[in-house]
């Protein structure tokens, strides 16, 4: 009888206690990429949580008149405004003439720089306005028709575990979130344990000593059953989170921020001199999310007509200001041409104003997507107003982009996804195409864009439809067991185990009793393994991990 196959725990990146030519030749051991290596490039999501208001960060001076009569009260002054044709002056006198808040004069000058590009009305088909529905939808990356659908995976989760099969398992997060208490939905995977971890801050430290403090020796057999399922999760989160601990306290302690960066004292501005300095420590996490919250401004959005100052405009502070600063950070070196910033908000907010001196929700708003590799510029015209009536209770509803096509270029054209892989990776599809058909147009400058015959380039060691191995726990400690789940257990099987740099630890030939042996491999250092299982008819192999225990 066939022995259950149980979930298995993956983590992700960055080797703890690795040195970094051993770490450099861990990854050239699993990939090989020839001229088409984007292995270090790294995605970084900013949350504005609650709703921004996208008609007053990014405004539309093409039709300002009928923006003014929306928000006779809180619309924001043109003479405030940041005109983004003075940069380009192609945008004059067209349906893409903007500007931004005067708060924003940090996106200002990486428009300048040219390193930002705006994406106007992004949303989803099928919009929902309840917080807690629409930014599950966003995280599952589905399109609202049903916003339980892909409820128990993110499309981060998804992403990661069809993109960057090689680095399954590792010892170090291949996601962190900084910001939040709660990981988020997006990076949980459909068959990954442990894809992502979460910080608070500057404190990585106090997360290692926390984190390291965990101890005893973990189970190996569960319970086929629900409880045993639960149980393995538990275990599994626990072991990771330890291994996780070490690599980031190692990288903190060996990265630095860049002292011209002039760093706000805001929180989003800590979360992001974190992500630098864990970059440049050497992890190689490869998505990082950060959060700003508070953008749920239905009343003292502004202080009244005339005064934009309030909420909104000290959110649009604290954003600006800190992007600014982690761009100056990060172009300080070379580690700036593998960063892509994206700001994501789970909705926009109405056209028209309230009695509360704010807005009330609405369903699309403007998207930054900002760094080195990103070309400046307008995508999408402005919004027509004509739409918001009190028919449709003042909501501009029409989505220029939907927002997995702006995830869906990142992946392809950045992180260089092949179309199987983003398609794999988002779910109902509202008209059943492929996002990766749809992708948004010059966003990335053309030296930083993957070439199309790079797309099909593997990733990943050999992927098979079944196992005739199961083979925990994972990470290990002194010993891995190895069941065999298929009749014909008597049949020769030879074993190799080699390390990250390509030596081998030990071989053999395994010698079965009733399906089961147990190899001991006491003393490894931490890090990855590769075991390779070879009969007369089959060829696998297992990543593995030695954990901190």
């Amino acid at each position: 009888m066939k022995r259950r196959n149980f979930i298995k725990l993956t983590s992700t990146a960055s080797a703890a206690g690795l040195l970094p030519i051993q770490l450099n030749a861990s990854f050239k051991f699993l990939n090989s990429f020839s001229n088409c290596d984007f292995s270090n490039r790294k995605i970084v999501l900013i949350e504005l949580a609650g709703g921004n208001d996208g008609l007053n960060t990014v405004i539309p001076l093409s039709v300002y008149s009928d923006y003014v009569s929306m928000r006779p009260t809180i619309h924001v002054p043109s003479s405030s405004v940041l005109p983004l044709s003075n940069i380009d002056s192609n945008l004059a006198g067209t349906n893409q003439d903007i500007g931004l808040h005067p708060k924003l004069s940090g996106m200002y000058n990486l428009f300048d720089q040219d390193q930002l590009k705006i994406i106007q009305s992004v949303g989803y088909p099928s919009a929902n306005k309840s917080h807690f529905a629409s930014i599950d939808i966003y995280n599952t990356g589905n399109d609202g028709s049903n916003w339980n659908n892909g409820q128990n995976s993110g499309w981060i989760g998804r992403f990661m575990e069809n993109h960057y099969t090689d680095l399954l398992p590792t010892n170090f997060p291949m996601g962190v979130q900084i910001g939040s208490r709660n990981t988020s939905l997006g990076f949980h995977g459909l068959n990954e344990h442990g894809l992502a971890v979460n910080l608070s801050g500057q404190d990585s430290e106090n997360f290692y000593s926390v984190l390291s403090g965990l101890s005893g020796e973990y189970p190996s057999e569960f319970p086929d059953s629900h409880y045993g399922n639960e149980l393995q999760y538990i275990v599994d989160t626990d072991a990771v989170s330890n291994v996780y601990a070490q690599a980031i306290s190692n990288s903190f302690n060996s990265g630095s921020n860049f002292s011209g960066a002039n760093y706000p004292d805001t929180d989003l501005a800590d979360q992001l001199k974190t992500v630098a300095r864990l970059i440049r420590g050497g992890i190689e996490t490869k998505v990082y999310m950060v959060r700003l919250g508070g953008f749920d401004t239905h009343n003292d959005q502004v202080q009244g007509q005339g005064d934009i100052q309030g909420k909104h405009y000290n959110l649009l502070d604290e954003l600006s200001t800190a992007i600014e600063a982690f761009m100056s950070d990060v172009n300080s070196d070379s580690i700036g041409d593998d960063i892509v910033g994206l700001t994501v908000s789970e909705f926009g907010r109405k056209a028209q104003e309230n009695g509360s001196n704010g807005t009330d929700h609405g369903q699309v708003a403007p998207a930054f997507v900002f760094g080195k590799p990103i070309n400046s510029g307008v995508s999408g015209v402005n919004v027509d107003f004509s739409e918001a009536t009190a028919s449709n209770n003042f909501q501009i509803e029409s989505v220029q982009f939907d927002y997995r096509q702006t995830l869906a270029t990142i992946m392809q054209d950045f992180l260089g996804s092949n179309t199987n892989n983003i398609n794999n990776t988002f779910i109902d599809n509202f008209n059943n195409d492929s996002f990766a058909e749809q992708k948004i147009q010059n966003l990335l400058k053309a030296d930083y864009a993957v070439q199309e015959d790079c797309l099909d380039q593997s990733l990943s060691i050999e992927k098979l439809n079944s196992k005739d191995w199961f083979v925990y726990p994972n990470p290990f400690k002194d010993h891995i067991n190895l069941n065999c789940l298929i009749d014909g257990q008597n049949q020769p099987t030879t074993f190799i185990i080699v390390n990250q740099i390509g030596q081998t630890i030990q071989r053999g030939e395994l010698k079965l009793m009733n399906g089961y042996i147990r190899i001991d491999l006491p003393n490894l250092p931490t890090g990855l393994y590769v075991l390779t299982l070879e009969n007369s008819s089959k060829k696998e192999r297992f990543k593995l991990l030695r954990g901190m225990f």
